[in-house]
């Protein structure tokens, strides 16, 4: 058994190193890393011989993964920018995740002859765009911030719906009243909000309040609450992914100590689980039969791509007044990943006919379409005139509590782009309780005066009282986004009344 064991592990981690340094490759091709997962996992399988054919294990272990995954997503996301668009995000996730549905199956169905529950199941296992696809590819671009934000809170909230849309048709029971079952995913999406939401805010107040041993527990404390709001709405058979979603996004929202280092712990459980999911979801596939499914998967991909997501896209994003550049864009940028063919596993453990050449389809049709998207992204977005060259990128606030002071230390680094670049430290107009205390630049620290002048690259670290805390970070941002006439701007860096 331990001899077992130490080939295991040692295998695991060559997997993982060679994985980790193929990030750095499919960056330089503007192609999200989860082909390359991919193509290790068939690798293995095909040249390697290692065997794995257990569907029910995949799907078990890739809905953990999902969990961390779409937890990330929730602790990245920040609700200023989520806030504006998440009206149109949900209506795509809901309606959108309909029409699209619809579309493939009636085409499925009358084009290429296949029955309603095969053409509906694949519909529906193609309607939810990946999160981890969406999240590796667009924070690489500098795109308008609505565009980002609306496409990366879809592809958070619609697994919820899609996923109930799947174990439904995959039900040996079949599927009942139309009206009843409306009103099951109805209840499942509510009841898993309202979870996610109440395990963030307890969780918050309990993080705010813990004085924990060790900076290190408090990631993994709050990575477990994400956990947490999984399980309680999956125990009342609530939406455990929308559950977690929310959760993630109170928690990373959040004023908790040593933020950033939750945001990067919850960043590398991200990519472990991705490594993990796709290498073994490229274990699962037979290559055989890949090739067999490649004309069919093909035409399907044509019919989601050209036909269905366009208009999912126009049916819920023109009542919300989005130009026809940024739906074409909206429409172009639905990338479909892990999700999709976990989502194909559990017809696929459940027994349903056909279940197996579905899954073929899926596999074939999410390596081909997700590398070509992907990869024309930029030219895209230039294309279409939907690029924010001059968008600064996220300002990342580092927190530390000084509790016997009742104060905390803000550290911050002047990212490209940001309009702290060049501005006076008077022109920051901290609140009064707030003080930037130490420059580090070029690796040299320095204690700064007024006079002194931010640079890109320069790191800070301000000294700010409880009360006056949250201010100071709010006036950082504003100025990050508006430069030194941010005053003239809302505290929050908009102007009033945007």
């Amino acid at each position: 058994m331990i001899a077992h064991l130490d080939m295991a592990l040692l295998i695991g981690a060559a997997v993982l190193l060679v994985a980790v340094a193929a990030v750095r490759w499919s960056t330089r091709l503007g192609v999200p890393s989860l082909l390359v997962y991919l193509a290790l996992g068939v690798l293995l399988g095909s040249v390697f011989g290692l065997r794995f054919d257990n569907a029910e294990l995949v799907r078990l272990l890739g809905t953990c993964a999902l969990v961390l995954i779409i937890a990330e997503g929730g602790l990245t996301a920040r609700w200023t920018t989520l806030r504006p668009v998440l009206g149109l995000a949900s209506t795509l996730a809901t309606l959108g995740v309909l029409v699209s549905v619809v579309v493939v199956t009636v085409v499925c169905h009358f084009v290429l002859g296949w029955d309603w529950r095969t053409a509906a199941l694949i519909g529906a296992v193609l309607s939810s765009t990946d999160a981890a696809a969406v999240f590796s590819t667009l924070r690489r671009l500098r795109l308008r911030p609505r565009l980002v934000a609306t496409l990366e809170a879809e592809s958070g909230i619609n697994d919820a719906p899609v996923v109930l849309l799947v174990i439904l048709l995959s039900s040996p029971e079949g599927i009942g009243p139309w009206w009843q079952e409306t009103l099951f995913i109805a209840y499942e999406l509510a009841a898993g909000a309202v979870i996610g939401l109440l395990v963030g805010l307890v969780g918050r107040e309990l993080l705010r309040r813990a004085a924990l041993p060790a900076a290190g527990l408090y990631p993994l404390a709050a990575v477990g609450l994400t956990v947490l709001a999984y399980a309680g709405g999956a125990v009342v058979h609530a939406s455990g992914f929308l559950a977690v979603y929310a959760a993630g996004v109170v928690l990373g929202n959040s004023r908790l100590p040593h933020r950033q280092a939750i945001l990067g712990f919850a960043d590398g459980l991200a990519w472990l689980s991705q490594i993990g999911l796709f290498v073994l979801l490229g274990l699962l596939v037979s290559p055989p039969g890949l090739v067999q499914m490649l004309v069919p998967a093909v035409l399907v991909g044509v019919v989601l791509t050209f036909l269905a997501r366009p208009l999912s896209v126009l049916a819920s994003a023109t009542p919300f007044g989005v130009g026809w550049r940024e739906q074409m864009f909206l429409s172009w940028a639905g990338l479909r990943g892990a999700v999709p063919i976990v989502l194909a596993t559990i017809p696929l453990a459940q027994g349903v006919p056909g279940a197996e050449a579905l899954f073929n389809i899926v596999f074939v049709l999410v390596v081909v379409f997700t590398m070509v998207q992907a990869g024309t992204l930029p030219s895209v977005a230039v294309r279409l005139g939907v690029t924010a060259p001059g968008e600064a990128t996220e300002l990342r606030v580092e927190t530390a509590p000084l509790d016997r002071m009742h104060a905390e230390l803000l550290q911050i680094e002047v990212p490209p782009g940001s309009g702290l670049a060049g501005v006076h430290l008077d022109e920051l107009r901290l609140p009064v309780g707030a003080s930037v205390t130490l420059v580090l630049r070029d690796g040299v620290g320095f204690v700064p005066d007024r006079d002194t002048r931010l640079r890109m690259g320069d790191s800070l670290l301000i000294v700010a009282t409880e009360a006056v805390r949250d201010d100071a970070e709010r006036r950082l941002r504003a100025v990050s986004r508006r430069g030194r006439l941010a005053h003239w701007f809302g505290e929050d860096g908009r102007e009033h009344g945007d």
